[in-house]
Parts: C-alpha cells; sequence; structure tokens
C-alpha cells in the first residue's frame, strides 16, 4: 500500500511538472511573439506620449499608498512576482476547481495590459511574468507604478488616473483628498461592480483604508 501511495504521488509529480513546463514554453513562445511585434521599450513610450500622462511626482502620495497597499503589498521587495501570493493563490484555484485568485503583481499586471487580454490561462500568466521581469530589469519600480497608474480602467470609461481623477470627482490627481484616493485604489478591482454600486464601493473602499493602515504600519516598523 506504501508503495503505491509512494508511486501515485510521483506520477502525480512528473505530471505537475510536465504541466508547468508545457505551460511555461508556450508563455515564453507568446511573450516573444508579443514582444518582438511591439518592443517593451516602444509599448512603454506608447503610454508615456499620451496627452493625459500624469507622472508620479504628480499623483496624491495617499493614492500611491493605497494603490500599492490594496494591489502589492511587497511591490517594492520583489523582482517582478510574489512568490507568496502565488502559491496562496494556487491553493485557493486548486481548493476552488476554479481560477479564482490570480496573484499578480503590479508589474505583472503592466505586462499584461501592455501585451495581452484579461483571458484567465497559466500561458497567459506565464507570458506575463516574463514580461514582468523585462519591466523589472529595466525600469525602476516609480517608474512601473507610474505606468500602471496611467493604464488601469476605472469603469465609467475612465482609463488612467487623469481621467478617473478628473471623471469622478473634478479634481487633479495630485489634490486627490484621503477618501477620494481609497474609492480609486479600490475600483480597478472590479470596476464596473464598484463604480456603480455605491454600496459596494465603500465596502470596497474601507478595505483599501483597512490595507492601507495595515501598509504603513509595516513601513513604519522597517
Amino acid at each position: 500500500m506504501k508503495k503505491f501511495i509512494f508511486k501515485l504521488i510521483l506520477w502525480i509529480l512528473i505530471i505537475l511538472i510536465f504541466v508547468f513546463s508545457v505551460c511555461a514554453g508556450l508563455g515564453y513562445l507568446k511573450y516573444k511573439s508579443a514582444t518582438d511585434k511591439l518592443s517593451l521599450t516602444n509599448a512603454v513610450e506608447q503610454i508615456k506620449s499620451k496627452e493625459n500622462y500624469v507622472k508620479l511626482e504628480d499623483i496624491s502620495q495617499d493614492y500611491k499608498n493605497a494603490v500599492v497597499a490594496v494591489e502589492d503589498h511587497r511591490f517594492y521587495s520583489h523582482k517582478g512576482i510574489d512568490i507568496i501570493s502565488m502559491l496562496r493563490a494556487t491553493y485557493v484555484n486548486i481548493k476552488s476547481s476554479s481560477i479564482t485568485y490570480g496573484a499578480s503583481t503590479i508589474t505583472q499586471q503592466v505586462g499584461r495590459i501592455l501585451y495581452f487580454t484579461q483571458e484567465k490561462s497559466p500561458i497567459r500568466k506565464f507570458a506575463e511574468i516574463f514580461v514582468a521581469f523585462d519591466l523589472e530589469k529595466n525600469y525602476s519600480k516609480d517608474e512601473i507604478l507610474e505606468l500602471y497608474l496611467n493604464i488601469i480602467y476605472f469603469g465609467n470609461g475612465y482609463t488612467g488616473i487623469h481621467d478617473a481623477s478628473y471623471g469622478y470627482f473634478n479634481r487633479s490627481p495630485k489634490n486627490l483628498t484621503f477618501y477620494e484616493a481609497t474609492y480609486l485604489a479600490g475600483l480597478p478591482n472590479a470596476p464596473s461592480v464598484y463604480s456603480e454600486n455605491d454600496k459596494l464601493g465603500e465596502e470596497r473602499r474601507l478595505q483599501v483604508v483597512q490595507a492601507v493602515n495595515k501598509y504603513c504600519k509595516k513601513s513604519q516598523r522597517q
């Protein structure tokens, strides 16, 4: 019986390694195809050349803290991927038998928005990871965060912090209040849900506030 269990576990591991290798290989091909068509440098420059692109120093510190706290609190310490979050996501997804938790870092999200669709698949996830590694190699953390804040979708047709800030509050990104900053930081998780339902939007904002408080306490201890 013990030998059978050992063999079963061994075969499961072999299958998992095989599937992982195939997905990683196909993901790399997808990444190469995308970046061969449009280099990372050109993709980034296209974003930066847009009329309403906002520099990081012209964005509220409350908003920047809120985004990092709720989206990727280890952003300034990881190298593009968050292993801890990925392991947690893998456990949750296996338990639920579906892809319900993505664990993409801010860097990965930038890579996905620049090159890929919202399709949930292991192959796209690997492709996104390869782009994330390129981003981390060629750009600073602040540059990556700046890109992210200018390309995320906030609902109601608003893409980027400039349009969202003026669209929702008629205020520049630099002058957002704490309430406005935490509200906007919560929208990209589910724009059509939180922007169109005041109750859910406020519940999400309070989640962001909790994340900010935790993030700021952690930052003070370091």
